[in-house]
């Protein structure tokens, strides 16, 4: 998608130029303010977008009309700019590009403002359509950024196909019932077997937490983690029982091994006696204690208690999928450890697993390796550079600054092992991925910034040993994120002496952590074309290697190399769909299918690409069918990086698909063509586009491993932002991955599907906002920032009704055209149109509000 600018720039006053400043510049960057403002879509009856960067002066001192450049991020490319008024906008490299001011740039004094209009190719759908990251470079300071001040969005009102009203909205949630809370099964995910039996168990400081098994110490830890846990939601000190007391059980929580129950299953049993958990595992013990967590009343959450009230139940439970994970992308922007944990915390909750921990890309490199120090003291580092020589170029709007949050950071070899040992004890497995060949830019200039240091050492032989690009490489190409320096050589011997010392380090932390590795990912995904093509290493390696006729031939090589590497570590190796494809061609056109060589190897595939309509739809199910080991990660349902809908409040990108809520728990993993409603821009699908795609076989079916939730980082700049496009979406995709197939996936006719759905849709819906959406708003250190849906919201004779998507929110409304807070009016009848601006916001149990409804009027 690119971005043809037509740059004009209206100054609100023109005055004479200013000199340029002196070495220290004497105008202070940060007074300066931006804003964009998509204008109009469908500019000059086009596919494409009126826009406006207005720049504002809100120093004291005049900002000069020259002796600067500015720098910004844009996830869409801008061409070479046709500029109509006096400034040069260039594409840098990536998502970086220039502004640069011409001879007829004007000053702009106090209070003043510039604004620049630009067309887009393509209409605006959402805020992450803009510039940002805008910061200022000195021609007197080349070497050195300064961010500027503060950066808004203003609104937009586009009007395109597709387009998510509040009306649509309130069309949407018209069917959802109000459901009592007493109808709802209070354990989440759903269990196999649920029944209440009556009655309730009072749980105080008197409970004795123990085991009735001989050997105590077979579920220690479990029966601390119950402990520990009932503590943090009772006022009172847990009492220390004595001997007899205990044998007594006159109030017991208890933790028993019991054999049969399977790798991961349990039952837990509540009676006006006690909590009674059994499982023949400490995995299944943990999740037996996970489901007394959520049987627990979320009002217990929002603090201690001296007593709860917990309702008697039978449960048995197992998870329908081993493998129930969610990935996370730190490598374009940085999470903390502190939020790492927190998402650590919510997956054990709802008894996810996996735990995809996606380190390193182009934009940053974000784990200590002991044995590379360039890898972080270069790689982890974003700020304005000229060379790379001591840190990456910004990217995803971090600024020209190298001291920010979400740009620059990592994790120490301590700060891993501590997040190993949490995930441990969670019984959540960390897969660490290694981004290569491809979205390996940090690792590449790390390493020729160690090259250069040790060159002008005079220690060549050192120098070159983790070299990952040859420096007389002339090939040209562009990748999906339009870099043109991202990719490894996988020619040079050097790039595996790179691998194998990094896999060496990352097994020595797991040792010392004592946690389980079992493989590494190592990506694999998006290499592009012309790749390799002038690589003089890529010519002297095909020399003496027949094997090796063309560039697609080194795929196969790299990646037999690694599998051996990670293999001789007792591990096997784990990647993205394009690990286990093999390129051929069908009828004159670029075709992939099933490698056959790496089958025997048992390589993990994971799978995203089924993006509805671009002919790959039934990629995952031909591998699995081929008999490789699969993973679903499929764009449509499970990227919750996806923006919920398309509207321009709505953060995210939406390049593979639009996924709400609904769309992770409609997920039908066996059959994922049947749940397929929409297409990738929101509109109902052609089912056309299934025919002659394969079907998942029963073979097949015993190769899927399970499910993969994601979150990549392009857009998360905050931890809140990663909390509210992960959760609630995180629940339904949890749902999905431990349930039981539903029957409503199962069930032939298509109306009775629908409407099994709708009823399944609607319980969900009141169990996240009666139980588990108030819980998480109390959950581990102060809760998450989940997302609250906006009200839908019509005109309706003369009057505004509004509805909400999630039972249990309050909706709130203003008729001043402020937007409403927690004290405004609570809605609870229709609301006559006085002709004010009325607006409409839900909130949650602590006053948190979501987006602002505002209806529009006829």
């Amino acid at each position: 998608m690119r971005y043809y600018l037509t740059i004009i720039l209206t100054a609100i006053t023109f005055v004479n130029a200013m000199a340029k400043p002196a070495d220290e510049p004497k105008f202070n960057a940060r007074d300066l303010s931006i804003s964009w403002q998509a204008i109009q879509n469908d500019y000059q009856n086009k596919q494409q977008s009126l826009n406006a960067v207005t720049i504002t002066n809100n120093g004291k001192s005049t900002f000069p009309a020259s002796g600067w450049k500015m720098y910004f991020n844009s996830a869409r490319l801008i061409a070479p700019a046709t500029t109509t008024g006096n400034a040069t906008i260039a594409f840098v490299n990536g998502d970086l590009f220039s502004l640069t001011p011409a001879g007829t740039f004007t000053e702009i004094k106090p209070g003043e403002s510039v604004r620049i209009d630009f067309v887009g190719e393509e209409p605006v759908v959402n805020i992450t359509d803009g510039p940002e990251g805008f910061y200022v470079v000195w021609d007197t300071q080349p070497d050195k950024g300064y961010n500027i001040g503060a950066f808004a969005i203003k609104p937009f009102k586009p009007s395109y196909v597709g387009l998510i009203t509040p009306a649509i909205i309130y069309d949407q949630n018209k069917n959802i019932q109000d459901l009592p809370e007493q109808q709802l099964t209070k354990v989440f995910p759903t269990p196999v077997s649920y029944k209440e039996t009556g009655g309730y168990f009072t749980l105080d400081k008197h409970v004795i937490v123990g085991t009735a098994i001989i050997d105590e110490g077979a579920f220690s830890e479990e029966r601390n983690i119950l402990k520990s846990y009932l503590q943090s939601i009772l006022s009172d000190k847990l009492i220390e029982p004595t001997r007899s007391e205990t044998v007594k059980q006159l109030k017991a929580a208890q933790v028993n091994f019991v054999q049969g129950f399977g790798s991961e299953g349990y039952e837990l049993n509540v009676d006006v006696h006690g909590i009674f958990i059994q499982a023949s595992t400490a995995e299944g013990a943990f999740y037996g204690i996970q489901s007394l967590k959520t049987l627990i009343p979320a009002s217990a959450y929002a603090h201690p208690q001296k007593e709860i009230q917990i309702p008697c139940v039978e449960i048995k439970d197992s998870p329908r999928f081993p493998y129930r994970a969610f990935m996370i992308d730190v490598g374009r922007n940085f999470q903390p450890k502190s939020e790492i944990l927190k998402v650590l915390d919510v997956m054990a909750l709802y008894k996810l697993n996996v735990f995809h921990f996606h380190l390193t890309d182009d934009e940053g490199w974000r784990l200590e390796i002991p044995s590379i120090p360039e890898l972080t003291s270069v790689g982890s580092k974003r700020g304005h550079t000229v060379d790379a020589k001591n840190n990456l170029p910004p990217s995803h709007g971090s600024g020209g600054e190298v001291d920010n949050k979400t740009g620059t950071g990592y994790y120490t070899k301590a700060d891993f092992i501590e997040i190993l040992k949490y995930a441990d004890k969670l019984h959540i497995q960390v897969v660490p991925e290694i981004e290569s060949p491809g979205h390996a830019r940090a690792a590449i200039k790390s390493m020729n910034a160690r090259y250069n240091r040790l060159m002008a050492e005079g220690k060549k032989t050192e120098a070159e040993h983790y070299l990952l690009y040859d420096p007389n490489d002339k090939s040209q190409y562009s990748s999906n994120q339009y870099w043109n320096d991202n990719i490894m050589d996988v020619s040079l011997p050097s790039t595996y002496n790179f691998v194998e010392t990094v896999v060496n380090d990352v097994v020595n932390m797991y040792k010392e952590a004592a946690a389980p590795l079992k493989t590494i990912n190592f990506g694999g995904d998006e290499v592009p074309a012309h790749v390799w093509e002038k690589s003089p290493a890529y010519l002297t390696l095909k020399a003496s290697h027949p094997e090796i006729q063309n560039t697609g031939d080194l795929w196969y090589y790299f990646y037999g190399r690694v599998n051996q590497l990670v293999k001789a570590k007792g591990l096997y190796l784990s990647g993205w769909e394009e690990m286990a494809l093999r390129k051929t061609a069908l009828d004159g056109k670029p075709f992939y299918v099933p490698n056959p060589d790496f089958m025997p190897e048992h390589l993990q595939a994971e799978v995203w690409n089924n993006t509805l309509g671009d002919g790959n739809e039934d990629l995952a199910y031909k591998l699995a069918n081929a008999g490789y080991k699969t993973v679903l990660t499929c764009v449509t349902n499970l990227y919750f990086d996806m923006a919920n809908y398309k509207s321009f409040d709505e953060p995210g990108y939406y390049w593979g698909a639009f996924a709400d809520a609904d769309k992770p728990f409609s997920f039908i993993p066996y059959d994922y063509f049947k749940n397929s409603k929409v297409d990738k821009n929101g509109l109902p699908i052609n089912r056309n586009i299934f025919i002659g795609k394969q079907r998942l076989t029963e073979y097949g079916k015993s190769n899927i491993l399970g499910l993969q939730s994601a979150v990549w980082g392009e857009n998360i700049k905050s931890t809140d932002r990663l909390e509210y496009m992960m959760l609630p979406r995180l629940l339904a995709f949890a749902e999905r991955a431990w349930s039981k197939d539903p029957d409503w996936a199962t069930e032939t006719n298509p109306a009775k599907s629908d409407s099994l759905y709708n009823v399944a849709w609607v319980n969900f819906l009141n169990i996240l906002g009666k139980r588990e959406l108030p819980r998480l708003s109390y959950y581990g250190n102060g809760g998450y920032n989940y997302r609250i849906p906006k009200p839908g919201v019509i005109l309706q004779d003369g009057k505004y009704l509004a509805n909400n998507q999630i039972p249990g929110l309050t909706i709130r409304y203003t008729t001043d055209g402020k937007d409403p807070d927690a004290k405004s009016k609570v809605y609870n009848d229709a609301v006559t149109n006085t002709g004010n601006t009325i607006k409409f916001r839900a909130f949650d149990t602590k006053g948190r509000g979501g987006n602002v409804s505002e209806p529009v009027t006829p």
